[in-house]
This record gives C-alpha cells, sequence and structure tokens, in this order.
C-alpha cells in the first residue's frame, strides 16, 4: 500500500479547508444574516466539492443521504449521486495508475477496456473491460495517494470528534475514531478486499438470491481489484417498483446482510444502495466488499441474548449482554437508556407480523435517537464498545435502505430462521473454517 506523505497531506488540509469553509461560510450567511439560499444550488454545490475530494469525507455524505428525513429532499437527491455517480478521474490518470499496478503493455492483458469509469466513488473508480475468453469484468482503480488523504481526513476527523464530544459528552468518541480508522486504512488494500470476496461466495453460497462477483488475482492488486461484471440495475431505482418485487428484494437483502453475521460473525459494513444492484429475476449483486468487520462469536451471543431479553423482559439478561459487548459501569439508569435505542432498533424482529421496517416516519428515529442522548448527556455520557460502533451504523445503514423500499414482510419470521439453533461454539468453528479458507484474520 502506498505510505501517506508529508506533502500530500498537506495538499489534502489546504483542499478541505478550502472546499467546505466556503460552502460553510454559506449557509452561516443564510442562518445568521438572512441571505437568501438557493438550497438546490448549494446542494449542488456540495455534492460537487464532496465529490472533488474524494475520500473519507464523501462517505459521510454518502451515509447522511441514506437516513431518510435526516437531510432537507435536495440535500439527499445530491449526495445520493455520491454513491455510483461521484466525478470521475480522466483517462491520463487511468492509463498511468494502470500502468503501475500491471506494469508496461497492460492493455494486451485485456480484450478491451473502456477509457471512460463507469462508477466513480469515494476511494477509487470502476472501468469496464473484458477478458480474452470472453469474460466481461469490472476493474476497480484506487484513487492516486489515497493514503494520505485517509490519514489528513482521520485526523481532521480527530478534531471534529473532540470538539463534538467538548460541546456534547453524552457519548465518547475515542472508539468510535479508532473502529473507524481501522476500517477506513483497510478499505486502501484491495487485496484485502479480494480476500473479503472470496470469504462472502463462501458463506453466500447456495442462496439463489445473492450473486457475489468472482474474482482475477492475475489482474489484481493491492490498489487494482478486476472482477467479473454482474449485470444489474441500481437499487434505488425500484423505489417505486410494485410491492411483490419490493418485498422480494428487501428479502434477499435481509439474508444477504444477517446471514453471514448470525452465521459466520461477519457484517458488511457500508450497506448503501450504491453498493448493490438488482437483477431481472429480483436477486441483488454485492459489488464491494471494502468494508467488513468480523466479530467474536461472544459478541454475536450478546445480540441474541438482547433480542431475547427484551422480548421475555428479562433484565438481567440485557444486563449480560450489554457487558459481553463491553459497556462497563452499567448503572440502573443507564440500562434504562440504553433499552430505549435497543427497543427502536429491534422493534421490527419483536413482533411476528407482516410490517414495514418502521411504521413511523423518518423522523421518529431521531427523536428517540435524541431522547436517548439527551438522558446519557444528563448521566455524564457512556464509551460504545469499539465493536459496536461499526454495528450499529451498519444496522441502522440497512435498516434506512430498506426504508426506502417501503418493504412490508414478517421480519420477525426472518430472523428466527437465522438464529434457531444457534450455538456460539458451533459458530467459532464455522467461522474460523471460512475465515481460514478466505485468508482473513479470525477476529478485526
Amino acid at each position: 500500500m502506498e505510505s501517506g506523505n508529508v506533502s500530500g497531506r498537506v495538499k489534502r488540509y489546504v483542499k478541505v479547508g478550502g472546499a467546505v469553509s466556503t460552502l460553510a461560510a454559506r449557509l452561516a450567511g443564510s442562518r445568521y444574516l438572512g441571505i437568501g439560499i438557493d438550497r438546490d444550488s448549494h446542494a449542488n454545490d456540495l455534492r460537487i466539492a464532496l465529490g472533488e475530494l474524494k475520500g473519507p469525507l464523501m462517505k459521510v455524505a454518502q451515509i447522511l443521504s441514506t437516513i431518510p428525513d435526516v437531510l432537507p429532499k435536495e440535500y439527499s437527491r445530491e449526495f445520493a449521486q455520491l454513491q455510483a455517480n461521484a466525478p470521475a478521474m480522466g483517462w491520463p490518470f487511468v492509463r498511468r495508475r494502470m500502468t503501475s499496478e500491471l506494469g508496461i503493455g497492460w492493455e494486451k492483458k485485456f480484450a478491451s477496456f473502456e477509457r471512460i469509469a463507469v462508477f466513480a466513488a469515494s476511494l477509487g473508480q470502476v472501468h469496464r473491460a473484458s477478458h480474452a475468453d470472453g469474460r466481461q469484468l469490472a476493474c476497480k482503480l484506487q484513487y492516486p495517494d489515497m493514503a494520505s488523504t485517509v490519514e489528513a481526513d482521520l485526523k481532521q476527523l480527530k478534531l471534529v470528534l473532540r470538539m463534538y464530544e467538548r460541546y456534547d459528552n453524552a457519548i465518547s468518541t475515542k472508539q468510535i475514531q479508532a473502529e473507524l480508522s481501522a476500517r477506513l486504512r483497510e478499505e486502501l488494500d484491495y487485496d484485502r478486499e479480494m480476500r473479503h470476496l472470496h470469504l462472502y461466495r463462501s458463506m453466500l453460497q447456495g442462496e439463489v438470491g445473492v450473486q457475489i462477483p468472482d474474482y482475477l488475482p492475475e489482474l489484481s492488486t493491492k490498489q487494482l481489484l478486476t472482477m467479473t461484471w454482474l449485470e444489474g440495475a441500481p437499487l434505488i431505482d425500484f423505489t417505486g417498483a410494485n410491492l411483490a418485487v419490493r418485498n422480494e428484494i428487501a428479502q434477499n437483502l435481509f439474508r444477504a446482510w444477517y446471514r453471514p453475521f448470525y452465521l459466520y460473525g461477519v457484517i458488511h459494513g457500508d450497506p448503501h444502495f450504491g453498493n448493490y444492484s438488482v437483477c431481472e429475476d429480483n436477486s441483488i449483486n454485492l459489488l464491494d466488499f471494502g468494508c467488513i468487520r468480523v466479530f467474536p462469536p461472544s459478541f454475536v451471543e450478546g445480540v441474541i441474548d438482547l433480542y431475547r431479553a427484551l422480548r421475555n423482559k428479562d433484565r438481567a439478561l440485557a444486563v449480560h449482554a450489554y457487558e459481553t459487548w463491553g459497556f462497563q459501569n452499567l448503572t440502573n439508569e443507564v440500562v434504562n437508556i440504553l433499552n430505549i435505542w435497543a427497543e427502536f432498533i429491534y422493534g421490527p424482529l419483536l413482533e411476528d407480523r407482516t410490517r414495514k421496517i418502521q411504521e413511523e416516519s423518518g423522523l421518529y428515529g431521531a427523536k428517540v435517537a435524541s431522547k436517548v442522548y439527551r438522558e446519557l448527556r444528563r448521566l455524564g455520557g457512556v464509551t460504545p464498545p469499539r465493536e459496536f460502533v461499526l454495528m450499529d451504523r451498519a444496522a441502522i445503514g440497512l435498516g434506512s435502505v430498506f426504508m426506502h423500499l417501503h418493504a412490508e414482510i414478517n421480519w420477525y419470521r426472518m430472523f428466527h430462521e437465522l438464529i434457531e439453533n444457534f450455538d456460539a461454539g458451533v459458530l467459532k468453528k464455522r467461522q474460523k473454517r471460512v475465515l481460514k479458507a478466505a485468508g482473513v484474520s479470525e477476529v478485526v
């Protein structure tokens, strides 16, 4: 992996500071000085600025766009485009980068290679190509000097989190910073992503509703990942489809995400619209494997224990679950507050009936979160265990996808199909086997 250098980071600080401060000043003028602002125009400017910056800041915008009602519609619409329609780098860049990865004469290794990227995201862009044997390929090429970009953004993120914590001590940000930093650095290593892809092919083998690309190690490096091309339409295009189609897609997504977690202790930590596409038979394609998290079996057991505690109103089991995850100094009041959030997250799994993932508006979730934060602040705050950070983010992100689909299915029964006869010892053996075969670390 290319190492971050001082000059690259300095350039990044200038870029980040210039773009964001200009846009922030415009918003401040609107808010405090009464200066009018065209939200459509401003949202477009912000999308362009974040798209050009690439990197982690762009990912923040992606995450925000997936949560209904959090942003004005003008911003959500523009930010959603960042997931699969970010500004791409031109052919001179691509030619240089491909030469550095596969050597001089790299084009001869392909039957064809399209010069214009079909997708551009936060860390890299995808070009369509074809193999001599006729297979259609997707070549994911990392942007230059991304190690410096990530390190610069992570340093700024650390400062932002520190400032936030001084203002609001409801949640300690130390473990949040550590977890996000580790995962973002891992996303730079495409050799690791190739192993993750192999892992998911193993875990989802036999799932007819999920397609995983194959990979070509001879055409891949730590900053270039070549996979087979999977035909499909963008997931976001199906938010207006008929209910039966939306339900089938949601069921396939549910199994694609939760089967690896409950059977193998592995999650996909970045479940936004741009990472999926839909086939003609409503099966789904998983397209990105950069942000993967492996959990110890005890963590998965804690998730199931907390579900059972809420269902059976077993307070002692709930405390045990939180302690298993690593929460400390759990007073009765803190447990009560944590249970408010848990009941919101687990709500759809507690009712044996067909329903939407959230029957209230997206603002209801914001109200619950606000109440939890307010009460935690009053009690002096909590420190979320590191493993909890990505799990919480991913669960909310996936839930927001289900909300956009307006799916109406029996979440309770799908969940129980996966946790029936759960045994942490069996999971540990199963996890060890698939991780070893894929060359993935046992617990990250």
